[in-house]
Order: C-alpha cells, then structure tokens, then sequence
C-alpha cells in the first residue's frame, strides 16, 4: 500500500505553540532531541504568535532545523503574499523553510477576520487553486493565473533554489489526488469532521479509512518521478511500560476506536521507546509514512532508537 520507497529516511517534526514555548531555546532544545522540523500552526487569536513571523525569529536562533507551518490557512491569506513570505524565511535561514498549507476549519476565525466560511468543498477547491499558484513562483515562473478562485497578473518571485518544499495538509478524494500530483509531502491526521466547538475533530484512525486514502494518493501519483513524502501529524505521545493498559484507556475515550487500530496507526505513539520506535518503522515499511510529527520533546529517546534500528 506503500506510495513511497519504503526504506526513505525517517524523519521527526516538533509542532510547538508558541505561546507556551521559551521561543529562546526551543530551537536549540528541538535540534538536541533529534527533530528535523521545528513546525508552527495558525490559529488567529489573542496570542502573539504569528506563524510567519515567530518562524523568521526562529530562523535566527537555530542551526540546521528546517522551519515548516503546519499548517497555514489558506483562506487567511493571497497565495503571491505567502509565496513571497515563504521565500524571504527560505533566503533568511539558508534554504531551511518548509511551507505547510490547509483548507482552514475554524469558523472563529473566520468571525473573527470577516472572511467568509465557505462549504469545505469551495474552500479545497480554492487551497488547490492556491498550490498550483504557488508552486509555480516557486519554479520561477511568471503567473498569469484566471481561476475561479483567484486572479492574477505576471506575479514572479526570486527564490533561492532549491525552493521550499510543500506540504498539503487535509483529507478528502479531491484534494488528496491534487496534493498528490503537486505537492512534496502530504500531512496526514487521522481526523474527520470539525466537531460544533470548531477545534476538536471526530477522529478516523481505523486502518482501512488510511489505506484508503493511501489508494487515492497512489492511484495518482502513479508516473510522478518523485511521489509526494507521507507525513502523519502524531495526536498523542505517551511512554509506558503498560501500552496494552494505555491503549485500552485510549480506546474507551474514542469513539468507534478498537485496539488493534490503535496498535498500529500511525497517529498515535504509545509504549516503551522500543515498542514506539518499532511501530514508527513498520508505519514506514507498511504504508511509506517516512515522516511523523508530534507536539512533545518526550519523543526524543525514541527518535535515538528509530536512528539506532534504522
């Protein structure tokens, strides 16, 4: 069911909040434990925690670590102007920028900006139309784009090669084949519908709702030279001694969820670093998930092990 080289490196993102982080030693703090991305979210609120710009400050504080959104809402934002941003961060830190782009999901903060919260369907139709944009600028090509979603006259950019790369983050048959034609990583999260609080997700971590996502993505990606890298955006870190307890618990919380899909979903990181670290690696030779992030440093012993068995 692999839609990728199943031996490609793994590879490990920290999602941090920038509201909770000491931003001053988080870079560093990430690059010690092992991580490759250090990665941020978008969500406007009264925190000052600008993707864009904590990712800039970000740039001057680490070494080696790539620097990613995961994931901007598109809605919020002109493609031209994310590109442009994009660049500027990819320039400032020495080609370390990786650009993560969704459909958006939070109707808050649509109120909150006076954007208009369009069907699902309308807002992918126009994250696509956005990538396709995007990608473009960043090949260097001048754009003269008449979409039904946006208008654009000869936009170019200069952007250091080679450009970063893009992440397509979401679900759904439309937007999964796009992604997988134009992007260079699809995320992957193991969530369903935006529950009525506008944050929290019905979640779908069965196994045969990801193999079937993984068929669409093969299906077309079939011919790419380079199919798209399979990121899948870990809901929960946990190490134990006792994962069948752990798991059992997970369970009764999780509607619809049964144990032996939560064992082996990539979504989901429970036990001793040897069972994480062993499941992490079976995700990447069973279905070619090379790269998983997570929102805890607690990950840290386990990405030495999977670099020790790898």
């Amino acid at each position: 069911m692999s839609t990728t080289s199943a031996r490609r490196p793994i590879r490990f993102g920290l999602q941090i909040d920038p509201a909770t982080c000491d931003m001053a030693t988080i870079a560093g703090e990430a690059e010690a434990a092992g991580f490759d991305t250090i990665s941020v979210g978008d969500h406007v609120g009264p925190d000052p925690d600008s993707p864009m710009v904590t990712l800039a400050y970000l740039a001057s504080t680490s070494e080696r670590i790539t620097l990613g959104t995961l994931v901007l809402n598109n809605d919020m934002r002109n493609p031209v102007q994310v590109a442009w941003e994009a660049a500027t961060i990819h320039e400032l830190s020495g080609g370390r920028f990786e650009l993560g782009l969704g459909a958006g999901h939070t109707p808050q903060e649509y109120a909150a900006t006076g954007v208009d919260f369009d069907p699902a369907a309308v807002r992918k139709a126009r994250l696509t139309e956005a990538v396709d944009i995007i990608g473009a600028l960043f090949r260097g090509e001048t754009v003269d784009h008449g979409g039904e979603q946006y208008r654009l006259g000869e936009a170019r950019l200069s952007v250091v090669q080679p450009p970063p790369r893009i992440l397509v983050g979401g679900n759904g048959t439309a937007l999964l084949r796009h992604a997988a034609v134009t992007a260079d990583i699809i995320g992957l999260q193991g969530l369903g519908r935006t529950k009525p609080d506008g944050h929290q997700h019905s979640v779908k971590f069965g196994l045969d709702h990801l193999e079937n996502q993984l068929a669409v993505i093969a299906d077309a990606a079939r011919g790419k030279d380079e199919p798209p890298d399979l990121n899948a955006l870990v809901q929960a870190v946990e190490i134990t001694d006792d994962r069948e307890r752990a798991l059992a618990e997970l369970v009764d919380r999780v509607e619809g969820l049964t144990v032996d899909d939560a064992s082996a979903t990539p979504y989901l990181a429970i036990g001793t670093v040897d069972e994480i670290a062993h499941q992490l690696i079976d995700a990447r030779d069973r279905w070619g998930i090379c790269y998983f992030s997570v929102r805890s440093l607690d990950l840290a012993p386990v990405i030495t092990r999977v670099r020790r068995l790898e």
